[in-house]
């Protein structure tokens, strides 16, 4: 700074007559004589990079685990989990059920959102009514017909018309929004993913946490500060985090191999010996729970996106079993993913499911597959096209690549259609209007068990909000809905996870609802001066990273 100091004085001295740059250059002397140089500490600024864009900085916008980890810079939620996925109090203290249908939280108090309102239970009554705008992605966050009732201005009761003994789990991916905010800048509104102009909650955020957003330029550069008023004890030792998308893997790797970035998400697989031989980066591996599977179209009566006219192949089970297979996801792990997955039978990562032992892939067999089509009256095969994100699980457009030519070898041809995750996620998803025919998706259950992949991604599609948000296909079946449900309200776990194996067994294999294929494996590059914590879920926490 004082350099820069003195270069500006030079330019304007130079502008100046002799006399006056005389009279300057004496004074400057003095000052300088009298103030000993001091060495000033070294900001710590974090440089993350990520293989795709941040859209919005509001996370109400869309239910994905990159984007609602960036969101937990600045706001945080009713609870928050630690490095063990254990739940933690967070904006509430403690909690109670005083019956099945009535949780009551006590919030934290003399908490402040970054511009200066108290954090109060207007808020939180607020935020859930957020949850339940249009453009909102996390709708099931808290049921719709949940009461969400302000007691006093630090308790609020949540009152349910069905018990519900996963209420919070997911409540670390909802943060509170300031309500005097967020009417003050008409951001009432949820952010919707495909909105053309972007709102103010978009690109300005104020929340309660441990960073301040300081810019947001999509596709470009993300900038935050440290809180320095934040209510808790930090646990990192950054002034900044800068975020930048870098959608090439080799410019990603060259950045943080020549120290220009300090984390980066993923480490392509080809690339990972070769971070791990730098001096001064590492590879950081470990297994996923998230799992990577395709989906299909089956409540619209004419399958769009393809040749088929006045009706819908993948209403037939026989087509859904012979795209199942007629994949090999063998050959997807070892060829693709380079042995860096774990094929999948359940959408769902054995860790998080005692039973998953019991349940086996359906047999990669071509023959059975090119079979069951010509049963099915496509004995030729027909035409369809595959929606698939680019820049947002590990090798993503290399596994759809893979689909299409299996798919091939039984006489279906797919058109192969990868775009970013921004353009992707707002064309299939709701606000989309589930502009999709055949999909690849990747999920993490919020709750780390099994009813959260179905209550998003396998029940019934309910445009009320209460279940299937993200069934972009419209798989439908009302007895694994029943299953589920009642699971839901089982507290024993092992009756739970015989009710849940009912549920898996009709919607992935007497239904093949959908193809699983792998839990992918978690690859970030550091650079050896940043500790960093990673959780299975792969999510951000950069209140956790120290920098020496």
């Amino acid at each position: 700074m004082l350099f820069e100091m003195m270069a500006r004085c030079a330019a304007l001295v130079s502008r100046l007559g002799l006399a006056s740059r005389l009279a300057i250059a004496v004074a400057l002397g003095a000052v300088l004589a009298g103030a000993p140089l001091v060495p000033r500490a070294e900001a710590k600024t974090l440089r993350f990079a990520f293989q795709g864009e941040l859209k919005a900085v509001d996370p109400y916008a869309l239910m994905e685990s990159f984007s609602l980890a960036m969101g937990s810079a600045v706001y945080e939620g009713l609870i928050r989990r630690g490095p063990d996925l254990k739940i933690e109090p967070c904006l509430a203290t403690s909690w109670e059920t005083l019956d099945p249908l009535h949780w009551r939280f006590h919030l934290r108090k003399g908490v402040k959102f970054h511009e200066g309102q108290d954090f109060t239970a207007d808020d939180v009554v607020f935020s859930a009514q957020r949850l339940h705008t249009q453009g909102s992605d996390l709708k099931n966050l808290v049921a719709p017909d949940t009461k969400v009732v302000k007691i006093d201005d630090y308790t609020v009761d949540f009152i349910l018309t069905h018990p519900d003994p996963l209420l919070m789990a997911q409540w670390e991916s909802w943060g509170i929004f300031s309500k005097k905010w967020s009417e003050e800048h008409g951001a009432t509104e949820a952010t919707a993913m495909n909105a053309t102009t972007p709102p103010y909650a978009a690109l300005h955020a104020n929340g309660t946490g441990p960073f301040i957003l300081v810019s947001h330029e999509p596709g470009v550069k993300t900038v935050w500060k440290k809180n320095p008023n934040w209510w808790d004890k930090p646990k990192h030792n950054l002034d900044e985090v800068v975020f930048t998308p870098i959608p090439s893997n080799a410019t990603r790797v060259a950045a943080l191999l020549s120290g220009e970035i300090d984390w980066m998400d993923p480490v392509p697989l080809p690339d990972q010996a070769r971070v791990n031989a730098n001096p001064g980066t590492q590879v950081l591996a470990g297994p996923e729970l998230r799992t990577i599977f395709l989906g299909f179209d089956q409540m619209r009566p004419e399958l769009g996106h393809s040749n088929v006219k006045g009706k819908n192949p993948f209403k037939d089970v026989r087509v859904r079993k012979a795209f199942y297979q007629a994949i090999d996801e063998e050959a997807i792990k070892t060829k693709v993913m380079r042995g860096l997955a774990t094929p999948a039978a359940l959408m769902i990562a054995p860790s998080l499911y005692s039973e998953s032992k019991d349940f086996k892939r359906i047999p990669f067999d071509p023959e059975a597959a090119k079979k069951l089509l010509g049963e099915a009256g496509y004995p030729d095969g027909f035409e369809v096209q595959l929606d698939c994100p680019n820049d947002r699980y590990v090798n993503d457009e290399a596994i759809c690549q893979a689909v299409v030519g299996m798919l091939a070898r039984i006489g279906v041809k797919v058109d192969l259609v990868a775009e970013p995750k921004s353009k992707f996620f707002a064309r299939i998803l709701a606000v989309g209007g589930y502009d999709t025919s055949f999909y690849l998706l990747g999920w993490t259950p919020a709750t780390y068990e099994s009813y959260n992949v179905f209550q998003y991604n396998i029940q019934c599609r309910d445009e009320k909000g209460n279940g299937g948000h993200n069934n972009i296909g419209g798989y439908c079946n009302p007895k694994v809905d029943e299953l589920a449900n009642a699971a839901l309200q089982e507290t024993d776990q092992e009756k739970r996870d015989d009710i849940f194996k009912q549920a898996w067994q009709i919607s992935l294999f007497d239904d093949v609802g959908f193809i699983p294929l792998h839990q992918q494996a978690l690859a970030w590059g550091v650079s050896k001066k940043v500790h960093v914590i990673q959780r299975s879920d792969n999510f951000y926490v950069f209140a956790w990273v120290n920098m020496d």
